[in-house]
């Protein structure tokens, strides 16, 4: 019976720990600011030669064809585009909508462990969820932290089977304006953002075990 009580407690963890992940990313994507403040921050104007405002266009642009409300194709209002960008943009669009879809799943299915936990009075599933939620982050941090440059391949290794990513500025200039510094940016708000919600889930099983002891 103990055995079964940690695993579920486990499943739960690995449940909430790819909600946060998705809830994270959806974040990233959908929050605009990170990425004008990064234009800023980076220099991209000096470095790339285009304005501010054509590079927040075709960021925009970008970000909206990746919406999954978005039916139409991928067009870069000043920027030119070849086959094997627009294949890899394709790719990351079905990527990020996958996100979408995993956060929906693992709320839902959340909902209805949390309700079950709650119905048996069973709150150690909280302090386990929190413990797992850290394992994943920190593996990344830690790999961002001593090599960004390989851990950035290695991610488009594993996730795409083709190498449409390796892009040439001289076709496709919109790889400019989306340097490596941004990604790692992106990536610490990420982790940032799970260890948050371990730190919630921790907080929440300390005033379950405070009223229990209360009792």
């Amino acid at each position: 019976m103990e055995t079964k009580r940690k695993l579920s407690n486990l499943g739960i963890g690995i449940l909430f720990t790819l909600f946060f992940i998705s809830i994270g990313v959806i974040i990233v994507i959908n929050c605009r600011s990170i990425y004008q403040h990064d234009v800023t921050a980076l220099n991209l104007v000096e470095q790339t030669g285009y304005s501010q405002d054509e590079i927040m266009k075709n960021y925009n642009a970008l970000i909206d064809y990746c919406s999954p409300l978005n039916m139409g194709e991928l067009r870069f209002p000043t920027l030119p585009s070849s086959e094997s960008a627009l294949s890899h943009f394709k790719e990351v669009k079905d990527i990020f909508i996958a996100f979408y879809f995993i956060a929906a799943i693992s709320g839902i299915m959340l909902i209805i462990a949390v309700f079950y936990k709650r119905r048996k009075k069973e709150y150690r599933y909280l302090k386990t969820s929190s413990i797992t939620c850290i394992v994943l982050p920190l593996l990344v941090g830690t790999a961002c932290a001593i090599n960004f440059d390989q851990t950035f391949i290695l991610f488009h290794k594993l996730f795409f089977n083709n190498d449409d990513w390796l892009f040439d500025p001289r076709t496709d200039p919109i790889i400019l304006l989306l340097p490596e510094e941004f990604f790692l940016h992106c990536a610490i708000f990420i982790v940032i953002f799970v260890l948050f919600g371990s730190g919630i889930l921790y907080l929440l099983y300390r005033r379950h075990k405070k009223q229990e002891d209360l009792i």
